[in-house]
């Protein structure tokens, strides 16, 4: 017995192409999935980002769209942040683990032209609510706090090329 269970996009070919795939076993053409993205805007996570961004200056969110680097800019008089905002499933991860999970993010974020007064960051929130904050510069990222701060006991890791470094200078293993 042949149960063919469709839906409303399926063509007669690809239902053909199961149908014969299920008398003879053979094994069924496969066509290459596109590439996959970090998935949708992280909209909880944005909603409890705004008023952590509004402490520290006036708030723009950016549109969503394929080509987005940012999703929140802080206005305000020294630096002006643009921040983006991302859910961690392994929010207490090494940062050479985060660096490498999000490596298209701050990727992006090293995109931003920058000087003294304009920074870039990643924020980061896992599905309990913790946050974790994040200053990506040319080639470092160091964990800061809310407030831009650099965090005393945070680290920094070295993240040229997309090669980590730790901030000794040597490669982790």
């Amino acid at each position: 017995m042949l149960l063919l269970v469709t839906g409303p996009d399926d063509t007669m070919k690809n239902k053909l192409e199961v149908a014969h795939h299920e008398k003879t076993h053979e094994k069924p053409y496969k066509q290459e999935a596109p590439p996959m993205s970090r998935g949708p805007r992280p909209h909880r996570a944005l909603a409890e980002a705004i008023p952590i961004a509004k402490a520290r200056g006036t708030v723009q969110l950016a549109l969503g769209g394929p080509e987005r680097v940012f999703d929140i800019a802080i206005i305000s008089k020294v630096p002006i942040t643009f921040a983006r905002v991302m859910f961690a499933s392994e929010i207490l991860a090494t940062m050479q683990q985060l660096a490498d999970d999000f490596k298209e993010e701050i990727a992006q974020l090293r995109i931003i032209a920058r000087d003294a007064a304009i920074t870039a960051e990643l924020w980061l929130r896992s599905k309990h609510g913790t946050w974790r904050f994040f200053l990506v510069t040319p080639s470092t990222l160091v964990e800061i706090d809310r407030d831009g701060k650099r965090i005393v006991s945070g680290q920094t890791v070295a993240y040229v090329t997309g090669n980590l470094i730790s901030e000794g200078g040597i490669s982790p293993s």
